[in-house]
């Protein structure tokens, strides 16, 4: 796992809202659904058992996960400097290869959400893009093959 999880303060909240249904709520749920199917008997051939302590084991998880996150969590500072890219900037580059243009929003990768093209920071194109200028051409080291991006807007 990563030393630092790099959110912004709202996504930090939402972690931590989300890690305590899961504490209180969810793990609560789970364990009353296990002791229902306790009651039908020989737990062996129980699949309803075995699908409650499948949910509890991914539950378990996912509170490992978030309580990490959480206390390893470094908040993203809201800026105005568009001089640079950094984590939280709003990033449109150039593709001469393809001939199109494409923005990035660059997050930590507790925020990354590709549809909406929010890339991580650790990401390929994350890693390029960082503590560049408007203007500067990046190569970006893909599994694929290397190719160049020219910053062509900071936000």
């Amino acid at each position: 796992m990563a030393d630092k999880f790099y959110m912004t303060s709202e996504q930090k909240k939402k972690a931590e809202e989300r890690l305590k249904y899961l504490t209180t709520v969810k793990r609560a749920e789970i364990v009353e659904r296990i002791q229902e199917a306790r009651s039908h008997g020989d737990l062996s051939e129980n699949a309803e058992y075995d699908a409650a302590r499948n949910e509890q084991a991914a539950n378990e998880g996912e509170i490992a996960e978030l309580d990490y996150q959480i206390k390893n969590a470094e908040i993203i500072e809201e800026s105005d400097d568009n001089t640079v890219v950094h984590i939280g900037s709003t990033v449109t580059v150039y593709d001469a290869e393809l001939e199109e243009e494409e923005t990035y929003t660059i997050m930590g990768t507790t925020e990354v959400d590709p549809m909406n093209n929010i890339i991580s920071n650790e990401s390929p194109v994350g890693m390029a893009l960082l503590k560049h200028k408007k203007g500067d051409k990046v190569v970006v080291k893909a599994p694929d093959g290397e190719y160049t991006l020219k910053i062509v807007k900071i936000d």
